[in-house]
């Protein structure tokens, strides 16, 4: 096949460009079919080191090697790289023409302490023209996907994979374990003609290359190429270095390297060598004059080369460096020069001054304008009444505040691009984002994040400082808000019911206040399009800060909402939304409704069931509500701390903004008003478990709210259809 043959290529050239040759131990299996064993890795006992263990499985032809004792077969290793690559099976899910369930499969994969998956090469990808893509770390908790919908092959643009016919999401450092699920909305039954499967998988990003041929290529492949990244042990190479028997850099003009992803380190030879750096006198010393580098006369050296010119000649004698000249040329050189050189020196600084000058104004020039400088002044002049960014930074500064951008300022990542922490000279600490920007498009993301931050002040929206267009990619420099995400303090391990009701209702109000302000306030309305926890801040004192504009828009006075292409996160999206591509502020009014349910039950939006599905918290709530069991979803600490008739009007007005139609919405100006009554009116009482009155309250005040909270049976088709769950 097109990939198999181009890995190949791809890892023979990675094995020159190293030039390090695979070595094993003395009478120890150097191959497995095509594929070179070096050590640490080994087949069979005495020739690996502990955790690097190949099986040669001798049934196939050629043989195939495989980690471990396992099912993973090997397709190559890359020694001085610390990869791996690896074939990993695809989940898929198939229907027939009429709708039908035909075949659906999951996959999961669990590796050894030595391997990860790398983050830098690897992203997950999901195929199809109707599919939901679901990858979840079942160790950590962590999961992530992406959807992808399309009713004809003439919206997909072949060798991307941006979310049309192909999405794709990076995933983390230090993932050992993961599965995944796959979904649709339609059984396929609207692109069955050209697209009857969907397709999930963890993919090397360079082996991909997607295409409308890729649905019916994926059909007959099993596996694809997945690269792992390994180390020895989990120690770094400091602490390693201190019990010798147990260090693995054998090799004397060697050195060790710390892993970048998760604990352990690996071994490389010194520049000038190659070789295997894990074994004794493994790494050689390279002839470099074999290469032929010199013009004339080449001597080699330990871990170098020597070239010499002969007495007449002058020079360096390299073939790259201007090789040997006549001597006879130099005197030539000398006396013509010799007379104006003083003229020639003192110009020669001042050009160079001048120059160097210029080179730096004009790297700046451009840098501003690729970075998309003339279009956010275009942007922010058009709007009346804005006020300009509060401060523009250099380089310089942001560099200084983060110590260059070291790992340790790191305050988190995602697809957007890495946030640090930084120290101004004043000592005021700031949070810097670095954004990903791939290609010029994305670009808009960045210039609209700017244009929609510059126009709020609020004290529950985090407030934009300033930024940077100075270098290769944008800055954007954020007041810093210290206490983490309401999504860590809602979900996060350990933290399940650490907030109290009374702080969860002023985080909602705080919110709901912040909101209406945009919808609003703001010289022109601001609609957010991705209300969520981990979109909402908490300072030192759990006051709530919106966050994350990127995909926030504009919208003008004489307009109610704006059509777009499906932008938000599932269980957050608006089902009239996701149906009409239209969004307005009761987009926003329907994300918060579901952070509000949220802040009551403790519980996730979207969380897959045992048997693969995804149960949708609006639906569950909604229907607990109808049914008069309100009682039995809420978090406990909640049922503890809130009278009966404060937990009943909040749950009412939390089942109004998840209302399938815009119009029975409440405005987010509404919803904060009535949050801050709720709170201002009620002492919230403690309900004890033992004064079953007020449990029998609570039952009383859910039956008789049953009848407003069953309104609109005629809308259950559409939010089933807009459920993740089949």
């Amino acid at each position: 096949m097109v990939w198999q043959a181009a890995l190949l290529l791809q890892l023979a050239s990675l094995a020159a460009a190293s030039g390090a040759p695979d070595i094993a131990l003395p009478n120890c299996q150097p191959k497995c079919g095509n594929v070179s064993i070096p050590y640490p890795f080994g087949i069979g006992k005495g020739c690996f080191l502990e955790g690097f263990e190949i099986t040669c499985n001798e049934s196939f032809n050629p043989p195939k090697p495989f980690l471990g004792r396992g099912n993973i077969d090997v397709e190559g290793i890359q020694l001085l790289q610390g990869l791996v690559v690896v074939n990993k099976l695809i989940a898929r899910d198939c229907y027939s023409k009429d709708g039908s369930h035909r075949n659906s499969t999951s996959t999961a994969i669990t590796l050894s302490e030595v391997y990860r998956f790398s983050s830098d090469r690897n992203k997950f990808v999901a195929i199809g023209c109707d599919t939901i893509g679901h990858l979840k770390d079942v160790d950590s908790g962590f999961e992530t996907g992406c959807l992808s919908q399309c009713n004809s092959t003439r919206y997909i643009t072949n060798g991307t994979c941006t979310g049309i016919g192909c999405c794709e999401t990076v995933i983390p450092n230090e993932l050992r374990s993961f599965r995944v699920y796959i979904n649709s909305y339609s059984n396929h039954t609207k692109c069955w003609d050209f697209n009857n499967c969907s397709y999930g998988l963890l993919a090397d990003e360079g082996q991909l290359n997607f295409s409308v041929d890729s649905f019916s290529r994926f059909a007959s492949m099993k596996s694809f190429p997945v690269t792992l990244e390994w180390a020895v042990g989990n120690k770094s190479c400091e602490e390693a270095r201190r019990s010798r028997t147990s260090f693995a850099c054998k090799a004397e003009h060697g050195y060790c390297v710390n892993s970048t992803n998760g604990g352990g380190y690996r071994c490389n030879c010194s520049e000038g060598f190659d070789g295997n750096p894990y074994m004794e006198d493994g790494c050689r010393d390279i002839d470099e004059c074999e290469s032929f580098p010199c013009s004339e006369r080449c001597t080699n050296t330990l871990g170098s080369y020597t070239c010499y010119c002969p007495w007449h000649k002058y020079g360096d004698g390299k073939k790259n460096g201007g090789g040997c000249k006549s001597i006879s040329k130099l005197l030539h050189w000398v006396l013509g020069a010799g007379f104006g050189l003083l003229v020639v020196a003192v110009l020669g600084s001042l050009l160079y001054l001048m120059i160097k000058k210029r080179r730096h104004i004009k790297l700046k020039e451009k840098f501003f304008k690729k970075n998309g400088g003339l279009l956010l002044q275009q942007q922010i002049s058009s709007l009346k009444g804005s006020a300009p960014l509060t401060r523009m930074f250099t380089k310089e500064e942001l560099a200084e505040a983060t110590d260059n951008y070291m790992e340790s300022h790191i305050l988190g990542q995602g697809g957007a691009g890495t946030v640090y922490k930084g120290i101004l000279p004043d000592k005021s600490i700031v949070a810097i984002k670095k954004s990903r920007i791939s290609d010029d498009g994305e670009i808009g993301h960045f210039i609209n994040e700017v244009v929609v931050l510059s126009q709020i002040n609020h004290r529950n929206v985090v407030k934009l400082l300033g930024c940077c267009l100075e270098t290769r990619v944008p800055l954007l420099v954020y007041e810093f808000v210290p206490n983490g995400s309401l999504a860590h303090h809602l979900h996060g391990e350990g933290r399940k019911s650490s907030l109290s009701l009374e702080c969860r209702l002023r985080i909602a109000t705080e919110v709901a206040g912040a909101l209406g302000y945009l919808h609003s306030a703001t010289s022109v309305p601001i609609i957010h399009r991705d209300v969520k926890p981990s979109n909402i801040l908490l300072d030192e004192n759990h006051t709530a800060k919106v966050s994350d504009f990127g995909t926030s828009r504009l919208v003008p006075f004489n307009q109610k909402g704006l059509e777009s292409l499906i932008r938000g996160t599932f269980g957050y999206v608006d089902p009239e939304y996701f149906l009409t591509g239209m969004f307005t502020d009761k987009s926003d009014v329907y994300g918060f409704g579901v952070v509000l349910v949220e802040l009551l039950t403790g519980e996730k939006p979207v969380v897959p069931t045992k048997s693969m599905e995804f149960t949708n918290l609006a639906m569950q709530f909604g229907s607990h509500v109808k049914e008069g069991r309100l009682l039995k979803i809420l978090e406990e600490r909640v049922l503890q701390e809130g009278s009966p008739e404060l937990l009943v009007a909040v749950a009412e007005l939390a089942n109004r903004c998840l209302s399938l139609k815009w119009e029975e919405r409440p405005t987010m100006k509404e919803v904060a008003m009535e949050l801050e009554g709720l709170r201002t009116s009620s002492k919230h009482p403690r309900v004890e478990k033992i004064e079953k009155e007020g449990d029998h309250l609570l039952m009383a005040a859910e039956s008789s709210t049953s009848g407003t909270f069953g309104e609109g049976d005629s809308s259950k088709d559409i939010m089933l259809s807009f459920d993740i769950s089949r």
